[in-house]
């Protein structure tokens, strides 16, 4: 039976509703899920009539068999969070009440999961700057479903078909990033990106390498410290563990040289250190893993392209991806992986 994946509108003046429509055309996507979207019907309504898509909307309550239902039927199933008809659609504009919507869509989602209504997550973009102005305390939507779900730890991929990256910070400024790697933090993430390996990919010995943060990996101390006082001691650590481990690379010369399937993982320090090659190689197919929840949850790799939002020019390809690996992901929990938790 295909599993029900919570598609959130993300920010309904931005791309997310025209992606979301966009994806549910796909083969792919019909295969591996019943998509169940999470937002405002008026936002999804009006991207379908701007892109002269069919689309048979159908509010449902969070029921499964009443959502499978609706899809059997040729519906698409909705679920409107409470207040979120409400929020106006300007396509373009950054606001609070969008903000306030994608929030909303995320809280309704993550509710669903823990009823067992839903078995995955997949979040439209969602504008940092409209979370902010609605008044949301975390980063971006990687924060806030950690703090939704309870989570303790959690560490952010993205992932192309050639080139897995996780991150040892994340939004982090770039001049807080040395700060801000600790061993236990580069210790947890570099843990939860392996078990994630094991439990989401099921790769029963994932190969990792980890980057350095400095220029030549610190050249030995003589340009900056890190790898010595911090990258190192943590991989010697995590080696004697059993995780398979190598580095720290210097990070330009690491890419330059790179051949996909030589290592099953890559560790960056900081997010434009990994996100660069990846989103460079990746064709517009990328996905964002949040990895650590204890829920499935998938992302398309880019933002809200404020700039096309509403001139049905968005290209899918990144929420198709991303559809079709929570659907991986939710088949990969249902099984006992060797060497992962249940």
């Amino acid at each position: 039976m295909k599993p029900i994946a919570a598609i959130t509108i993300g920010d309904c003046n931005g791309i997310g509703p025209e992606v979301v429509l966009k994806s549910l055309r796909s083969p792919r996507v019909r295969r591996s899920v019943v998509p169940l979207l999470v937002g405002n019907t008026s936002a999804f309504s009006r991207s379908a009539h701007i892109l002269s898509l069919p689309f048979r909307p159908r509010t449902v309550n969070p029921d499964a068999e009443e959502i499978r239902r609706a899809w059997r039927d040729g519906f698409v199933p909705v679920v409107e969070p409470p207040g979120v008809e409400e929020v106006p659609v300007n396509p373009g504009i950054c606001s609070a009440a969008a903000g306030e919507g994608a929030v909303r869509a995320l809280e309704c989602s993550v509710g669903l999961i823990a009823s067992g209504t839903a078995s995955g997550i997949v979040t439209a973009p969602v504008s940092k700057r409209a979370l902010h102005l609605a008044g949301v305390g975390t980063p971006g939507q990687t924060e806030l479903l950690q703090r939704l779900s309870g989570a303790r730890h959690v560490a952010m991929m993205l992932v192309s078909a050639g080139l897995r990256v996780g991150l040892a910070t994340i939004h982090t400024p770039l001049n807080a990033v040395a700060s801000e790697l600790t061993r236990p933090l580069l210790r947890e993430r570099i843990a939860l990106i392996e078990e994630a390996l094991r439990r989401d990919w099921g790769i029963v010995k994932p190969r990792i390498a980890v980057l350095g943060l400095n220029p030549h990996a610190g050249e030995g101390g003589d340009l900056g410290t890190e790898e010595r006082r911090i990258i190192d001691p943590v991989l010697r650590t995590l080696r004697a563990r059993g995780l398979t481990l190598a580095g720290p690379f210097p990070a330009d010369a690491f890419f330059a040289r790179y051949a996909p399937g030589v290592y099953d993982a890559v560790v960056a320090m900081y997010h434009d250190q990994g996100l660069i090659p990846l989103k460079m190689t990746a064709g517009g197919k990328g996905v964002n893993v949040s990895v650590g929840l204890p829920l499935v949850r998938t992302s398309p790799d880019h933002g809200t392209a404020f700039d096309i939002a509403g001139k049905g020019t968005a290209d899918p390809s990144s929420m198709i991806e991303a559809i079709a690996l929570a659907a991986l992901f939710i088949r990969n929990r249902s099984k006992r992986i060797p060497g992962t938790h249940p």
